[in-house]
């Protein structure tokens, strides 16, 4: 690698992209790298002799940005030789290495340099990735907690050597160049060039750091990678195995990872062979021989082992039949085990009822034992994460009332939600059950399994999700498209096993009780989830927008549409594209899709759209976003406790209120303006309406009608009345002038009402 010429300032990061015949995708990963609110850097963008536009496409944005260095080779040398090149010429402090078809998220290299500077510049910092599949899918992958950040700043993989893990891509480390250069690091030929540079850089880096953000989108093409292709290329494996234990041979220092390496490379070897698609017809035997001995020269019986190092025990049978074994036995018993499992799943299947009934059979018996006072659970979302008031709730009476214990429903994909005090349950477990059966307390937002009969002594919290601007319960007689999947008789039999219904406010507490008639005893007393608004303050704010990777300065747009009951697909969404380029550099949008649409929005990536659609906590959403637009959703009665502006897209209105319909016309009492095009909702933000004063006094007039309760206390006045039985002496409701909720980011927030004076266009587009 050359040194920095004299004189010349040194930049940050070198982001080294080597491309080969990726030219549908090249264009967008640069983009997203260059349009970085983070510019201290240089990308060496190399040319692998492709056969496609990779090479007119570099010069192109080397012409025109002179942060861009574009590398051509001669010949076509694989990824390994490319990058190489592109080392070779990298002057930054450290070395990021992006595959032409992944992107850097919005923000990253802010978010990496802080934590760089904040953990001593170590020698490799370890970031989260996402696979982005051609579904539109974004899935983080990793055990949850693998890049926790507490314990020290920087450390050494022998305090964390769980970060030497199975999965280990590219690009999701920063490199600082002097500890690369030092170590003698290059790539080598072939297939799997990644395992003799990733391997031997965590063993020896002198100081590792994590950062727990998301950096990478990492793109999974439905065709065209080699990975994923059968060619006997999938064989080069078995030398850079050798090249990682030749690494380790003249290092005695390193013979403690020696288990855990034959570990992943046993998974690695064990796992191409299974895979149906990697390798060529006829060459299974070939390389089975070949992995069996590359598992015998390897082992070392006996090694004492680093965390991670033993396998399941289904893993550790599948090495042992590679080592010791044929390849017709080793395929024989796969075979069965095959067919083993299929069978176990057709009878699972068939055993479906028989399983039901036993569990409702332990219910039943359950019940006849005495119930658990002291016994608090809670689900929310049908058994979802840690979430909503349910949620506020919970962390509540660990506070007030330690002697309670507490457990929440989910399954296993929400576990890391769920905070380390509270213990998890299984829904349709016969723990699940047996809780059903005999806890004290009961709290959910949504309903409860059918089956359930409160018992005497029993209390069950039901606690909503929102404040009721559709039509609920009883209300939707008369509207087929969106009535409830359990029938109207079921939700009522519902709502006869409430104790007590939590109320927002005033407008809440006249529809649930005329909706949803039951002998249940209204707690108006504010949404708990809404207390996290009036507790944050400006640092919390500031951190929650660095882990969404918001550029400081810009504004961020939270986009939260509701689902439609007129339609089964999911609905067009805006033109997020024509949106922000109309907006400009300013605007950020935080896009959120609809639980009922299951998950990210699909859309192609923007630099400047972070689509937060799984993230767990819609309220730190609400805190990072400078306005919320929304078109029907609750979630703009929560908005508006934090004071913050909210613009209505109400593009629909006609067919929602038909399908759906709802308890007042949001268009003549909006929290905000209203647009009905997307030409008006860009011209909303760009003439600056959205913060306006006519903006401020709308707000101020629905944030009167619907928030009169939502102080930062409502959690505890739950806690208070129904778990500790308290009726007098809860936290009295403080003024709404008197609030003081989580301020906007510095820079970014609504202006003081009254700066501008709106226009007679705006005017008619929020009291029409």
């Amino acid at each position: 690698m050359p040194a920095p010429t004299p004189g010349c300032a040194v930049p940050r990061f070198s982001v080294i992209v080597p491309a080969y015949k990726v030219q549908a995708y090249l264009q967008e990963s640069l983009e997203s790298v260059l349009t970085q609110s983070y510019t201290d850097l240089e990308v060496i963008a190399v040319d692998d002799c492709s056969p496609d536009a990779c090479g007119e496409i570099i010069d192109r944005y080397a012409a025109r940005d002179p942060r861009v260095t574009a590398v051509h080779l001669p010949h076509n040398l694989g990824p390994g030789a490319a990058r190489n090149a592109g080392l070779a010429r990298a002057t930054g402090d450290y070395l990021l290495l992006l595959d032409a078809d992944d992107t850097l998220v919005p923000g990253a290299l802010q978010a990496v340099a802080d934590r760089l500077k904040a953990t001593g510049s170590p020698d490799v910092l370890v970031y989260d990735h996402a696979r982005t599949h051609w579904t539109g899918e974004t899935v983080r992958e990793g055990p949850a907690g693998r890049l926790r950040e507490d314990g020290p700043a920087s450390f050494r993989l022998t305090d964390r050597p769980d970060l030497l893990g199975p999965v280990m891509p590219l690009g999701d480390k920063a490199y600082r160049r002097e500890f690369i250069e030092r170590a003698g690091l290059s790539f080598p030929p072939g297939l799997y060039e990644d395992l003799p540079w990733t391997y031997p850089a965590l063993m020896t880096a002198a100081s590792l750091a994590v950062l727990d953000r998301v950096c990478v989108h990492q793109r999974q093409r439905r065709t065209g990678s080699i990975l994923s292709t059968g060619t006997r290329r999938h064989f080069d494996v078995f030398a850079q195995y050798d090249r990682v234990f030749a690494f380790l041979a003249g290092r005695p220092e390193l013979e403690r990872w020696r288990p855990l390496l034959y570990r992943r490379m046993a998974d690695h070897l064990t796992g191409l062979y299974s895979a149906p698609d990697r390798l060529p017809r006829g060459s299974r035997r070939e390389f089975f021989r070949r992995a069996r001995a590359q598992l015998r020269r390897y082992r070392v019986p006996g090694a004492v082992p680093v965390p991670g190092a033993v396998p399941a025990r289904g893993a550790r049978v599948r090495h042992a039949l590679v080592r010791l074994g044929n390849h017709d036995t080793y395929r024989a018993l796969t075979t069965a085990r095959a067919a083993f499992l299929r069978a176990r799943t057709r009878v699972r299947a068939l055993g479906g009822p028989l399983r039901d009934r036993l569990l409702l059979l332990h219910y039943r018996l359950q019940r006849l034992l005495p119930l658990r006072s002291d016994l608090a659970v809670f689900s929310a979302y049908g058994h979802g994460g840690y979430a909503c008031n349910p949620a506020a709730v919970e962390e509540k009476l660990r506070e007030l009332a330690p002697r309670f214990r507490t457990a929440w429903i989910c399954g296993p994909e929400h576990d890391a939600t769920v905070p380390a005090a509270t213990a998890r349950l299984r829904p349709g477990s016969a723990g699940h059950w047996s809780a059903l059966a005999r806890a004290g307390y009961l709290v959910t937002n949504t309903d409860v399994d059918p089956r359930f009969l409160r018992r005497p002594g029993q209390v069950l919290l039901q606690t909503q999700h929102g404040t009721p601007l559709k039509r609920v319960g009883l209300d939707l007689v008369d509207r087929p498209a969106a009535a409830p999947a359990a029938g109207f008789a079921g939700l009522l039999r519902g709502a006869d096993q409430w104790d007590y219904l939590l109320s927002g406010n005033r407008h809440s507490t006249l529809v649930w009780e005329k909706a949803l008639p039951a002998a249940y005893t209204t707690l108006e007393y504010g949404s708990p989830r809404n207390d996290v608004f009036h507790r944050a303050g400006p640092a919390e704010v500031l951190a929650v927008r660095e882990r969404l990777g918001i550029p400081p300065g810009t504004t961020a747009v939270l986009y939260a549409p509701t689902h439609r009951d007129y339609r089964r697909s999911r609905p067009d969404h805006l033109d997020f594209e024509r949106v922000l380029r109309d907006l400009g550099p300013r605007f950020t949008i935080l896009a959120r899709a609809h639980r009922a649409y299951g998950g990210p929005l699909g859309r192609d990536p923007h630099p400047r759209l972070v689509d937060v659609s799984d993230h767990p906590s819609v309220e730190e959403l609400c805190l990072a976003s400078d306005a919320l637009v929304t078109d029907y959703s609750s979630l703009m009665f929560d908005y508006a406790c934090l004071d913050r502006p909210i613009v209505v897209h109400a593009d629909d209105w006609e067919a929602y209120e038909a399908a759906r319909g709802t308890y007042f016309d949001l268009r003549s009492f909006p929290p905000g303006a209203i647009a009905r095009t997307e030409d008006e909702l860009v011209d909303i933000f760009a003439t600056g309406h959205w913060k306006g004063s006519r903006s401020a006094q709308l707000r101020a007039a629905f944030r009167t009608r619907f928030c009169p309760y939502d102080d930062g206390h409502a959690a505890e006045r739950v806690v208070r009345r129904v778990f500790l039985g308290q009726t007098t002496g809860l936290p009295p409701f403080v003024p709404l002038e008197e609030r003081r909720p989580a301020p906007a980011a510095p820079g970014t927030g609504p202006t003081t009402p009254g700066q501008r004076r709106a226009t007679p266009a705006y005017d008619r587009l929020t009291l029409d």
